[in-house]
C-alpha cells in the first residue's frame, strides 16, 4: 500500500467529478461540512472547475492517492475569520477521505502528518480544526496526533435526526 500526495495547481474534469461525487454521497456529506437540517444533508452540490480554480487563490489543496488511485483531498487556509481562536499564523485544515476503500487503512494519519509538514514548511506555527462530536473516529485520530480541544460550537450540525456540537481543536507545530 502506497500513499502519495500532489499539491493541486490546476483542477481537472476528473478531479471535479470526484469532488462532486464525494460532496453528494449521503454516507459522508455529514462528515465533510456542517448541515443545519436534513434538507441540507440531501441538497446536491455541484462544484465547477472555475469555482475550484477561484478557491485555490486563497487556500492550498493536496490530493491524496492510495496506490495511484485518487481517494481524497486535504486543504488549508491561513487565518480565516471562522477560527475559534484568532491567532495570527494559524492554518485551518480540512480533510476528506472520499473513497471507502481508503478508510481505516492509515490514510488519514499519513495524510494529516504530511499536511502538518507542509504547513510547518511554510513557516506557520499553529493548526486549528473542527470535528463534529459524532465523528469519534476522527476525534480519536486528532487526539493521537496531538491536537487539544479548545472550545465547542453548540448544536452546530445536523446528523441522524439531531443537532451535534462542533469541537474545535488546535496543535502548535515546531
Amino acid at each position: 500500500m502506497t500513499i502519495t500526495f500532489k499539491k493541486l495547481e490546476e483542477p481537472t474534469d476528473e478531479l471535479v467529478n470526484s469532488l462532486n461525487k464525494w460532496e453528494n454521497d449521503p454516507a459522508i456529506v455529514p462528515f465533510i461540512h456542517p448541515c443545519r437540517s436534513k434538507e441540507e444533508v440531501d441538497t446536491k452540490v455541484m462544484i465547477t472547475k472555475e469555482e475550484l480554480t477561484a478557491r485555490l487563490s486563497s487556500y492550498s489543496m493536496y490530493l491524496i492517492y492510495l496506490d495511484n488511485l485518487l481517494v481524497g483531498e486535504m486543504n488549508f487556509i491561513v487565518d480565516p475569520k471562522h477560527l475559534f481562536k484568532q491567532e495570527e499564523g494559524s492554518a485551518w485544515i480540512g480533510i476528506t477521505i472520499g473513497e471507502n476503500a481508503a478508510r481505516g487503512r492509515g490514510v488519514g494519519f499519513t495524510s494529516l502528518s504530511y499536511l502538518e509538514s507542509e504547513i510547518k514548511r511554510l513557516g506557520l506555527n499553529r493548526i486549528e480544526l473542527g470535528v463534529f462530536a459524532f465523528n469519534q473516529v476522527a476525534h480519536k485520530l486528532y487526539k493521537k496526533l496531538g491536537y487539544k480541544e479548545i472550545g465547542i460550537n453548540k448544536d452546530f450540525t445536523y446528523y441522524q435526526d439531531k443537532m451535534w456540537d462542533d469541537i474545535r481543536m488546535e496543535k502548535y507545530i515546531k
